[in-house]
């Protein structure tokens, strides 16, 4: 029995290598002419808004810092003056120079009028004030047990916090009372469930929101909800494009109305960006440009490792080595 279950095992290996498919474009254009410089390390941490190299140096949408981070800590996010917050990943948040002490994790972070919000490893969140040092808001939540690596951080959306958790769900919190006003089931049952995705479309106040399984439109009119399998999402203006793991790339209305798509058999696409139009990072050598209406796309070879790591912020692509500008 045992060497027939190592045949079984052997011909299932090799039926599958066999079968494998891979992205084959009829038409490719030359290599993508882009501006190609060189990072000072390799990518040691990131999320959806940057990154933190081997030797402390952060990666923001203001560019690769002059200054690093101290020994073991990591960057999250930013606040609206541009001071870096970070985490040791252990007990303690930094912002700017500022360090604060705290009993757990933290996995996300933001803050905005001396209040910090707070995503811990556990699934618990908090808001402190980081004058007082006193916490204004606590909550516990079901942990999670497996999520996906693009965590995304807390948002300040005018008297209101939204804290993304780890449990597919969004706890809104008012900053005017620090109490719950609102808990948003995303993804409550998907086994990869955490939020990845969080942002507002500023013209209609639309918050689209996703994990890896949803995305989710919620305005003062509706909450409105479609199942994808998400490789990645981005908005620009009032609309929001989703990148699938089956190789589409669609482009919907803040109602997640479907106003275009391609399909691009068999492609790994990494990432999304997005400059006067949209492209699509895929990881076995190429890089697809669509145009604004979706009529027209050209497709580049690309080469570069797709085990790297790989991080879009605007217009700029970030690799473990070196960095690429979109035109």
């Amino acid at each position: 029995m045992k060497y027939l279950l190592i045949s079984l095992t052997a011909l299932f290996l090799f039926t599958g290598c066999s079968n494998k498919k891979y992205f084959e474009p009829e038409d490719v254009n030359d290599e993508l002419k882009v501006e190609k410089k060189d990072l000072s390390d390799s990518i040691k941490s990131m999320n959806r808004i940057g990154a933190t190299l081997e030797d402390g140096t952060v990666i923001t949408q203001y560019g690769v810092s002059k200054f690093k981070l101290p020994e073991n800590f990591d960057f999250i996010n930013l606040t609206n003056e541009g001071d870096v917050i970070a985490t040791n990943n252990k007990d303690s948040v930094l912002i700017g120079k500022n360090e604060i002490l705290v009993k757990n994790v933290v996995v996300a972070a933001a803050l905005k009028d001396e209040k910090l919000a707070l995503v811990y490893s556990d699934n618990s969140i908090e808001l402190i004030d980081i004058n007082t040092k006193k916490t204004l808001y606590k909550e516990y939540l079901q942990s999670s047990l497996a999520n996906d690596s693009r965590i995304t951080n807390p948002y300040f959306m005018g008297n209101l916090i939204l804290f993304p958790t780890l449990n597919g769900k969004v706890i809104i919190v008012s900053s005017l009372n620090n109490e719950s006003v609102k808990n948003i089931a995303v993804d409550p049952k998907g086994q990869f469930n955490n939020v990845i995705f969080l942002d507002v479309l500023k013209d209609s106040q639309t918050l689209i929101t996703a994990t890896p399984n949803k995305i989710v439109s919620i305005s003062t009119k509706e909450i409105l909800a479609k199942e994808y399998e998400i490789r990645d999402v981005i908005v620009n203006g009032e609309f929001v494009y989703v990148a699938t793991i089956d190789g589409q790339i669609i482009k919907l209305t803040s109602s997640l109305v479907e106003v275009a798509k391609k399909k691009y058999q068999y492609s790994k696409i990494n990432a999304l960006a997005y400059t006067d139009s949209l492209y699509a990072i895929e990881s076995q050598g190429y890089i697809i440009n669509i145009d604004e209406e979706f009529v027209r796309d050209e497709i580049y070879e690309f080469d570069f490792n797709n085990e790297d790591r790989l991080i879009v912020i605007d217009n700029k692509v970030y690799f473990d080595e070196d960095y690429i500008t979109l035109p």
